[in-house]
């Protein structure tokens, strides 16, 4: 079967870093895949070249059999790859409902005066795009509430709801549970579970080791911008390698 996403002999530097070091990968469709690797060791980079805020230096990366690489992040978005952020990127002073049909919008291709002016198609699409993704994450009765007053985990979902809204076929999660104790940790598990098996292809960066290793059918390495690990959770919590780059080995 075509990969849903291909990532084929990528690299990225900065100046004479090599952040990302000639790294192939791929994700299938309906795949729920983990991305992890020490500080430093170049996830946050692989998201953005995926996503198109990065340039690479060498290599391509396709998406459904089509070259991405050179593209926009609102074109790549527009795909159906949607993303969040390690550090949020919310409207603190726009409505819960506003910040999420931002991503509605998006998925729409129409611009934003169009939607102001309330053009009667594009909007009701909005509308209804908007309410689906604030139903799938529990934020439908704070839709009018200002994002500033969520709490940091319902910020989260926000976040999640925004890039579903895209109505994606990609998902793409940076670090979700960064902040969150273990009773939110556990939800959030949950959570992607049921994203997953509603149909989304889901690659997730997660510093959790114990929520990457529960959830993900397959959990790719990263260490100093190369790959050295890409196999089942069971497989690579043994593997000499990772322990020594990542997990840590009993001395």
């Amino acid at each position: 079967m075509t990969a849903l996403l291909s990532i084929e002999g990528v690299t990225r530097r900065f100046g004479g870093l090599t952040a990302i070091d000639d790294v192939t990968a791929s994700l299938r469709h309906h795949e729920l895949v983990g991305l992890i690797g020490p500080n430093g060791a170049g996830k946050t980079t692989l998201f953005n070249l995926i996503s198109g805020f990065t340039p690479l230096s060498a290599g391509a990366i396709y998406f459904k059999g089509r070259r991405i690489d050179r593209l926009k992040p609102f074109d790549i978005a527009h795909l159906g790859v949607g993303r969040t952020f390690q550090n949020l990127r919310i409207f603190p002073n726009m409505s819960v409902f506003d910040n999420v049909s931002v991503g509605a919008i998006g998925a729409q291709g129409v611009g934003v005066v169009s939607t102001l002016l309330r053009r009667r198609g594009p909007a009701e699409a909005i509308s209804e795009q908007t309410w689906a993704a604030l139903r799938a994450v529990g934020l439908e009765a704070q839709a009018t509430e200002l994002a500033a007053n969520l709490s940091y985990g319902r910020r989260k979902y926000l976040e999640i709801a925004r890039a579903l809204a895209l109505d994606p076929e990609l998902l793409i999660l940076d670090e979700p549970a960064a902040g969150l104790n273990d009773t939110e940790t556990q939800g959030l598990a949950d959570f992607i579970r049921r994203l997953h098996k509603g149909g989304l292809s889901i690659l997730l960066v997660e510093h959790d080791m114990k929520l990457v290793m529960s959830i993900c059918q397959r959990v790719v390495v990263l260490a100093s911008g190369r790959k050295i690990a890409d196999a089942p959770p069971a497989v690579v919590k043994a593997d000499p390698a990772v322990l020594e780059a990542y997990l840590g080995v009993e001395t």
